[in-house]
């Protein structure tokens, strides 16, 4: 019997690309021994390429992976995976929010270490919203990164648990109670008390009027890696929700990948 090792790409298959100059893929590779999928996205133009780690939002279907987002970041020449996380789209067991599925990140590095196109060295986290969590602990548990990126991140799980009181019924299912009856499966999901870890440039980006994810969670990591000593920038949009308006959004989506292709 073949043993796979996490990050071990079992399955692949062709995806249909909105861009005639990326190659989209969905693949299916091991986490914690369950096989789990997620999207690649390639240049077609022959070259090395830096890796993108890309974090999606949400959980289970709501925030899902978007093929014309991953494409969009490829076409200014990064090699992109995207995994959906364990239990979406037919992959093997649960989503756990920022749980154990954080496994699925750190595995997901070697996704992109094992493409031919892909400089190995350069490899990048980009995260947004619920996937600001799973950037963290892949900036905590790996050693081998270059930059993150978290947009819209959450960076704190309890804070996210007060604030949203329409994700209360959810979080209270997936994460096992409240943070105060079931404390440390809470604790153990925020990955502020690490900071000291991350030993990468960050940059946070967040707009300043965003209920989805509050503002204040961009600060709290802020003041974090202030008080850790750590290398960050911040770009905070004034007036700006969780959506941004698609013209800036297309320019942001440059910029941050410009921004990442700076750092060493």
């Amino acid at each position: 019997m073949l043993l796979h090792t996490n990050g071990d790409i079992v399955k692949r298959k062709d995806y249909p690309s909105p861009n005639p100059n990326v190659r989209l893929e969905e693949v299916t590779y091991v986490s914690d021994g369950l096989q789990v999928k997620g999207m690649l996205a390639s240049p077609k133009a022959a070259g090395r390429y830096d890796g993108l780690l890309y974090l999606r939002g949400g959980i289970q279907h709501v925030g899902m992976v978007r093929p014309a987002r991953i494409a969009q970041f490829a076409s200014h020449g990064v090699v992109v995976f995207a995994p959906y996380y364990r239990g979406n789209r037919g992959g093997e067991g649960k989503d756990e929010f920022g749980g154990d599925d954080r496994n699925d990140a750190v595995a997901g590095v070697e996704v992109l270490k094992q493409q031919p196109t892909v400089n190995s060295d350069r490899i990048h986290l980009f995260s947004f919203s619920r996937g600001g969590i799973m950037a963290l602990w892949t900036a905590i548990l790996r050693e081998d990164l270059t930059s993150m990126v978290t947009w819209a991140g959450v960076s704190d799980i309890v804070f996210t648990y007060k604030e949203r009181q329409d994700m209360r019924r959810m979080m209270k299912r997936v994460i096992g109670g409240t943070p105060n009856n079931h404390p440390d499966a809470y604790r153990e999901r925020t990955a502020l008390f690490r900071i000291q870890d991350i030993n990468i440039p960050v940059l946070i980006i967040h707009g300043t009027m965003d209920t989805n994810v509050s503002f204040e969670q961009a600060l709290l990591f802020e003041n974090a890696l202030r008080d850790a000593n750590k290398e960050y920038e911040t770009w905070y949009l004034e007036g700006f929700t969780h959506y941004i308006p698609p013209k800036m959004n297309r320019q942001l989506v440059k910029d941050a990948v410009d921004w990442m292709k700076r750092q060493n």
